[in-house]
């Protein structure tokens, strides 16, 4: 399926920003439940906000903080993870990203929210020290 084409949604609510990532939910992901495992999701959001806002930054961040994450619904096997982000807020050194994680069911062909949160990045130098966000 290309990444436009449109899908059956669960309600009328659409994801909130840009598609960022996109990944394959694997048997390896699951936990004892048989469920794909939250801190594998939680990663792969990690991982599409860092990317948000390492072009926010034009160079290296790193996480900072994680809040008010949401797990909505399970991930299955076979779901295809799409991860949305928008950049929320800019400081001197920090970008807030808030990033929803969203399920396309692949033997339904629907798409549902499953988790959402919002992440705190901060741009810093070779050193590993924080540093303004280039303007």
């Amino acid at each position: 399926m290309a990444v436009d084409e449109k899908v059956a949604v669960d309600d009328v609510e659409e994801p909130r920003g840009d598609l960022t990532t996109r990944t394959l939910a694997m048997p390896a992901d699951t936990n004892p439940a048989g469920d794909i495992f939250g801190g594998w999701v939680m990663s792969q959001m990690d991982i599409a906000g860092g990317l948000a806002a390492n072009q926010t930054a034009k160079g290296r961040v790193v996480t900072v903080a994680v809040d008010a994450m949401h797990f909505i619904r399970p991930v299955k096997v076979g779901d295809v993870l799409c991860v949305y982000t928008e950049v929320t807020k800019t400081g001197r050194s920090s970008i807030n990203v808030h990033v929803e994680a969203w399920a396309l069911r692949a033997l339904k062909q629907v798409r549902e929210k499953v988790i959402q949160a919002q992440f705190t990045y901060v741009a810093v130098d070779a050193n590993g020290k924080p540093r303004p966000i280039a303007g």
